[in-house]
């Protein structure tokens, strides 16, 4: 199975390693993708847009010949879910880590802030409590070293999609921060939180308790659950 990795914020696809190493030990090809304007630091990210990191994974899917799994981690997820729009018939499942789809019209995040046109990770007092479980200050320092910016326009622009078949692509919720009975409960409740989950035909909630960067603070587990989503 293809399995594609897609980065949330301030991540590239190096940052996947020790999960995408269990996969690949499995069996699986993994394609750990570096999104436009996280290259590195110095990259240009003025006018890269959440559609450009869209259109970045979209030729992915059309390079594989085989089945494809999308992994999105936080707002890579939103990204994963644009791609499952544009490639219902490619993807075989979507594998939200810490995340879940985007409905039209969203945006991933607008309240982060802004610097010099960009928007540099946060300082960890702008984080929930329960975002930070099992992030020691250890992995606080190697997710600093490691972060780049993310372009402003990615975590504010719109969501666009088109194509209902999305709603066919069977999804796996990867529940970190708030258990999976908890988001079940929004979903019983009809809450315009989770709405586009909600409309998913075929999904599931599985339980991996950290914070908001298993791949980080359990990427064995993380790596373990994948593969379990995988198999179905």
């Amino acid at each position: 199975m293809d399995i594609v990795l897609i980065p949330g914020f301030w991540l590239d696809g190096a940052s996947w390693a020790e999960v995408a190493a269990p996969l690949e030990a499995a069996g699986h090809t993994v394609h750990a993708l570096t999104l436009p304007g996280l290259e590195s630091r110095d990259a240009d990210r003025t006018n890269i847009g959440l559609r450009d990191h869209v259109d970045a994974v979209v030729p992915t899917i059309d390079s594989l010949q085989s089945p494809v799994v999308l992994v999105g981690h936080s707002g890579g997820g939103a990204i994963a879910h644009a791609a499952a729009d544009a490639r219902p018939d490619r993807v075989t499942r979507v594998i939200y880590v810490d995340s879940g789809p985007l409905g039209e019209g969203g945006v991933i995040n607008d309240e982060l802030p802004v610097v010099n046109g960009e928007v540099p990770l946060p300082d960890w007092s702008d984080f929930d409590d329960e975002d930070l479980v099992d992030l020691d200050d250890t992995l606080r320092e190697h997710f600093r070293a490691i972060a780049i910016p993310e372009p402003v326009r990615v975590t504010s622009d719109k969501q666009v999609l088109g194509d209902p078949r999305r709603y066919d692509v069977p999804v796996t919720v990867i529940c970190c921060e708030f258990p999976a009975d908890t988001l079940q409960g929004w979903l019983d409740k009809e809450s315009p939180y989770i709405a586009e989950l909600a409309k998913i035909k075929d999904y599931e909630l599985i339980d991996l308790p950290t914070g908001h960067w298993p791949q980080l603070t359990r990427p064995a587990d993380l790596a373990e659950t994948i593969l379990t989503a995988v198999d179905r």
